[in-house]
């Protein structure tokens, strides 16, 4: 990614660190995400020189000047006007001696790289530049400053306009209430303190102070939905309500927090649902989620969708996709991004594709621990039948309490020598494999079949540890689920093989 930063303090030529450093009553610093338009050129001359709530728990108040730092992103889009633009944030941050970097990114390059060289996805692209760059800068300056990144605010020049525009912009796309609660008030620690004024107010303010600003020519090319929605829609809006915006907003807070409080009952909600949970995977309680409300189980979708590919762009179909396969009880799909979901035995499993786990193949030392993945491990030692005891009855006895996750086979029929030890091959089911299940007198079973009458899901089969006398010998176990009758502990049976499956 092309990138020049340069930073600039009191027209010198050099960064200068706050001379509060280290002190949290100063608070911690302010980036002001500056393109030089109307809007943002009054949140930089707001923030110099009159009091702004940026929520830092001091209300509405003056931002120490140590605090302050300007950050333009040059998207080189525009030619000579981006290098004016670029030019005139810096002269301005200069005139209030505040220290001022600058970011160049060739945007529409980037977008190309991706694939993405739509207009709405260089628009997409450049937006992600901006917050990316912001963030790295406000850490830096924290650290700088010895203070928490949490400490520090990025402030952004959205207005109520700007608000209603992305309320219609998300109500043609298709959205929810998300969608529909707009640009919140704040995210973490980007805060919009001038989220309740309106355009014309700005520019009336700036009028009035003599202050000029620069003008982006692609803010009146409709091609880009966000001018569609500023040039076609709002006049016809305004002409039925003067005060739209200010309506919108209102709309937007109730939505905002409704759609947080169903959050907290989704979250709740996919806490008691998750059933298992691995690198790349979550199952959820399929049954109990089709039996949820509509409103919590779209929610609780999203929440494992996002769980396993937090950067995806979700659609609603892609959630009611999930959600019919539910209702259904069983079936597959692979969502577009890069999910693939399946219901079977009573769980949604949602994974990331290409994320199917190949097993473990090696030897396991007797006695000895082999360690698996998501932390689980095989244990194997030898054990004396105790006197007075009947090896099958303390066999039996064990296979209750451990129930399947520890066995007591015959150490000799399992291949191991009951004096010397020895090693056994785990790895996982092999096509063909069969088992003589203990308990049923002989007769074989594919292990397919097993895995599936033990509800195993298809996608983690795999994962399953098979233990056999080599690496092309016999079933001895397989772990968790079911051993050979071949190997089991007889009246003769002196010494014990003892295999544990550690979760």
């Amino acid at each position: 990614m092309p990138s020049v930063m340069r930073r600039y303090a009191g027209g010198e030529g050099r960064f200068e660190r706050p001379s509060g450093k280290g002190d949290p009553d100063l608070g911690g610093p302010v980036v002001l995400m500056v393109s030089g338009g109307a809007d943002s050129t009054a949140l930089l001359v707001l923030a110099a020189t009159s009091k702004l709530d940026i929520d830092d728990g001091r209300g509405t108040a003056r931002i120490a000047r140590e605090r302050l730092h300007v950050l333009h992103v040059n998207h080189c889009l525009r030619g000579l006007d981006a290098e004016e633009d670029e030019e005139f944030v810096r002269e301005l941050a200069d005139r209030y001696g505040i220290p001022c970097t600058v970011r160049r990114v060739d945007v529409a390059a980037l977008a190309r790289e991706r694939g993405e060289a739509a207009l709405g996805n260089v628009e997409n692209a450049g937006r992600e530049v901006r917050y990316a760059a912001a963030a790295e800068l406000a850490n830096q300056l924290a650290e700088q400053a010895g203070l928490p990144r949490s400490s520090a605010r990025i402030l952004t020049a959205h207005t109520a306009d700007d608000r209603a525009e992305t309320f219609f912009m998300n109500a043609i796309r298709g959205t929810g209430p998300s969608g529909l609660s707009s640009i919140p008030r704040r995210r973490n620690r980007i805060v919009r303190p001038l989220i309740d004024m309106t355009h014309d107010q700005l520019c009336d303010l700036l009028r009035m102070r003599g202050i000029v600003w620069r003008e982006d020519d692609t803010n009146h090319d409709t091609r880009y939905l966000r001018a569609y929605v500023r040039h076609e829609i709002m006049p016809v809006a305004r002409r039925r309500n003067q005060r739209v915006s200010a309506s919108l907003a209102t709309t937007c807070d109730i939505l905002s927090d409704e759609d947080a409080f169903l959050n907290q009952l989704a979250s709740k909600a996919y806490r008691d649902l998750v059933r298992r949970e691995g690198e790349g995977m979550v199952a959820l309680d399929a049954a109990r989620l089709a039996a949820s409300e509509v409103a919590l189980a779209r929610r609780v979708v999203r929440k494992a969708l996002l769980a396993i590919c937090p950067g995806a762009r979700l659609e609603a179909r892609h959630v009611a996709q999930v959600l019919m396969l539910v209702a259904a009880g069983h079936g597959s799909c692979t969502v577009p991004v890069d999910v693939d979901v399946r219901v079977e035995f009573g769980l949604l499993i949602v994974r990331a594709s290409g994320s199917e786990h190949t097993g473990v193949s090696s030897w396991l030392e007797v006695p000895g621990r082999l360690a698996l993945d998501a932390g689980r491990a095989l244990v194997a030692r030898l054990v004396g039948v105790p006197a007075g005891s009947r090896a099958p009855d303390v066999a039996r006895a064990h296979g209750r309490e451990w129930e399947e996750q520890s066995v007591l086979l015959d150490a000799t029929a399992s291949g191991v020598d009951p004096v010397q030890g020895g090693r056994l091959w785990v790895d996982a089911v092999q096509p063909g494999d069969v088992l003589c299940p203990l308990g049923m007198h002989g007769q074989s079973k594919k292990l397919s079949d097993l895995l599936a009458e033990a509800h195993v899901p298809v996608a983690e089969r795999a994962e399953v540890p098979v233990v056999r006398t080599s690496a092309t010998g016999a079933v001895v176990w397989v772990a968790g689920i079911r051993a050979d009758e071949r190997a089991r502990v007889t009246a003769d049976t002196r010494v014990m093989l003892e295999l544990t499956l550690e979760a």
